[in-house]
């Protein structure tokens, strides 16, 4: 029996590294890579990196990719835009990366520059051209033909230009111009390291989403947003266009059914929509059904044309009119002038009464479901945090649920869109964590009773960063579930940052603090701790909150011919001797879990992890998710009872 690790000890052991402030990387400055690659990761051309569809709630069918060969180079931040560059590098892979074909360090005094060319089609004359990042990490500069078309700061969020007024006929060329400190900054990055060991990995730095063109019109549709409500038995939908709208534009909203539609409505455009949805199919992990839904940018015959405006009252009635009701039953002229596509899932998730009296507990859609999750960390051996495509990282879903899990804790990353679309198909619950920053001194120990202080700076990039992840992400119905803080890696403030999130998103619930200093219970939907001894610890009952176990388990089992690094320590936080004691700890721990839910009300658990990343082994797969270190379907007998009715656990 493993003794118990003091949690003082744990954090000593694996506090955050230093901040590296080494000089500049030169030519030959590798990054270590290992010799590990998956088998997707081998499959990956210049012709495939990343060809599907970048953004599937907010769908045009023109688009054009701009992944795989580009330019590059690495220089002093002194130095001016370089003439000759280093040699190429594969895009969306971050620098760092074996899959870029550079794997080179990128210290915080360093420049990636990032070159290539593009065309427009032809058939998309007439139209403005948007210039689309997936992410880039960490701050970016673009110029297109050599004028500036603009900058962004933020590692994980997707942004885009509209470059219409710089290009010409024939090639155009594009260079993005990107710093990242990692560790030795204060912004939000996860778990990236520039001198990366025990829980703390390889930095990856620069484009490490798709780059990709889309053709709009001048007006078009910048954000749909769609919100269930199944108590009502109806979706909100709030259609905003990236301006303001004359009285003739509207947008025509259609929801559909197995291809037949269900609800429509045409209202003014930036305005607020609702459509009866009758007899909802209900989104569940078990049947993850879904509505889909356009939405069309339209022109109408002004409905209130030749009324008289002879005085102000009469114009201001007329303006009313026109503010409160809809164009349903107005004329449209001529063709839709854009059209995206978009999904809904009807589904809710809140905190309500559940079998154990006093103890409230996580409902969907208004029954108790607990959530049987995985702490997933959406790491690579090839592409670090980019997976080597859609297909590798649809698998790992698809493993955890053959494996008998119905939930992910996305640990402090953000996924491309894709994941999301993926988990929401599959029928996967995602509680999605707010990437941590701050610097060494702002990660609070495990018996810290105070909060860190952050510069005004440090809170408004964290913020910035905060507000686009919901705002990107809310769309997806199987994420259910916001995570503020995690043990204390940069927390502050965690009062306000959670009314803040639950005030932009109303629909799901917040974990204000995962783990440790837990400082917003007035707030915070969930108690949450993190237990990593032999039999996990039970939290402490609460009034008003689910309790939940955000992290537990951490089995350790090195595989040979799958380490990250041979011949060096790797990391659990305890080890089997084989397979069959790895089941058998797996199932001690479960057991565990289980009566907890039954006696005590406990809503969810997160298994540490999903797979092994770098030193750690940890994983129920291998880093390179070659091999499973148990049966898929005897983690999910073991576990079958979580999800069963209270009376049979």
């Amino acid at each position: 029996m493993t003794p118990r690790v003091p949690l003082l000890c744990l954090f000593a052991l694996f506090a955050p590294p230093a901040a590296a402030q080494g000089p500049a990387a030169t030519p030959g400055d590798q990054v270590y890579t290992s010799d590990l690659v998956t088998r997707w990761g081998r499959e990956v051309t210049p012709d495939t990196a990343w060809r599907s569809y970048p953004r599937p709630q907010l769908k045009r069918a023109q688009w054009q990719n701009l992944n795989g060969l580009w330019d590059y180079a690495i220089t002093p931040s002194s130095a001016a835009q370089p003439s000759r560059m280093d040699g190429q590098i594969l895009v969306p892979f971050p620098v760092e990366s074996h899959l870029s074909r550079v794997a080179r360090r990128v210290g915080p005094d360093d420049r990636i520059w990032y070159r290539r060319s593009f065309t427009i089609p032809a058939d998309w004359r007439g139209q403005n051209v948007m210039l689309n990042f997936g992410a880039v990490d960490f701050a970016a500069t673009v110029w297109v033909n050599g004028a500036v078309v603009g900058a962004h700061q933020g590692g994980s969020d997707a942004f885009g230009f509209d470059i219409t007024n710089q290009l010409k006929p024939g090639a155009n060329e594009l260079i993005v111009q990107v710093a990242d400190p990692t560790s030795a900054g204060s912004q939000p990055r996860g778990k990236q390291s520039l001198e990366p060991n025990g829980i703390w990995y390889t930095a990856s730095s620069g484009i490490w989403q798709t780059v990709w063109l889309e053709p709009v019109p001048k007006l078009h549709i910048a954000d749909v947003r769609a919100t269930p409500d199944i108590d009502r038995g109806v979706v909100d939908v709030d259609v905003a266009l990236n301006r303001w709208a004359s009285d003739t534009d509207a947008v025509r909203i259609t929801a559909s059914s197995a291809g037949k539609p269900i609800a429509s409505t045409i209202i003014r455009a930036n305005r607020h929509a609702t459509l009866a949805i009758p007899k909802a199919r209900l989104w569940t992990p078990d049947d993850p059904f879904l509505y889909d839904l356009t939405a069309e940018l339209v022109t109408v015959r002004d409905p209130y044309a030749g009324q008289p405006e002879r005085d102000r009252k009469a114009y201001d009635a007329r303006f009313t009119r026109r503010e409160q009701e809809s164009y349903a039953a107005a004329q449209i002229a001529g063709a839709p002038r854009d059209r995206v596509e978009a999904y809904f899932g009807m589904r809710k998730i809140s905190v309500g009464a559940g079998p154990v009296a006093g103890q409230p507990m996580l409902l969907l859609n208004n029954k108790p479901l607990f959530h049987n999750g995985t702490l997933d960390q959406g790491w690579w051996p090839d592409g670090l945090l980019t997976p080597p495509s859609e297909e590798a990282m649809k698998s790992d879903l698809i493993f955890l649920k053959r494996a008998g899990f119905n939930m992910v804790r996305k640990h402090i990353k953000v996924e491309p869109a894709r994941y999301y679309y993926d988990a929401d198909h599959l029928g996967m619950l995602v509680w999605q964590d707010m990437p941590s920053g701050g610097g060494e001194d702002q990660f609070l120990a495990g018996t810290s009773q105070r909060q860190a202080v952050m510069s005004s700076e440090m809170m408004a990039q964290n913020q910035a960063e905060l507000t686009r992840m919901i705002g990107q992400l809310r769309a997806f119905p199987s994420i259910v579930l916001w995570v503020v803080n995690n043990e204390g890696w940069g927390q502050y403030d965690s009062v306000t940052l959670a009314r803040y999130v639950k005030g932009m998103d109303p629909t799901r619930l917040v974990n204000a603090d995962s783990g440790w200093l837990d400082v917003a219970g007035q707030v915070s939907d969930v108690f949450d701790i993190h237990t990593y001894e032999d039999v996990p610890n039970v939290p402490t009952r609460q009034s008003a909150r689910a309790i939940v176990i955000g992290e537990y388990g951490g089995i350790g089992l090195p595989v040979d011919g799958h380490i990250w690094r041979p011949g060096k320590r790797n990391w659990g936080y305890q080890t089997a001797a084989d397979r069959a004691d790895y089941l058998a700890r797996f199932r001690r721990k479960l057991t565990e879990v289980i009566r907890q839910a039954r006696d005590h009300g406990l809503s969810a658990s997160v298994y540490t992890q999903t797979t092994d990343v770098e030193d750690e082994i940890n994983g129920l797969l291998t880093y390179d998710r070659a091999t499973s270190k148990a049966p898929p379907e005897d983690l999910a007998r073991i576990a079958a009872p979580l999800t069963a009715s209270p009376s049979e656990r």
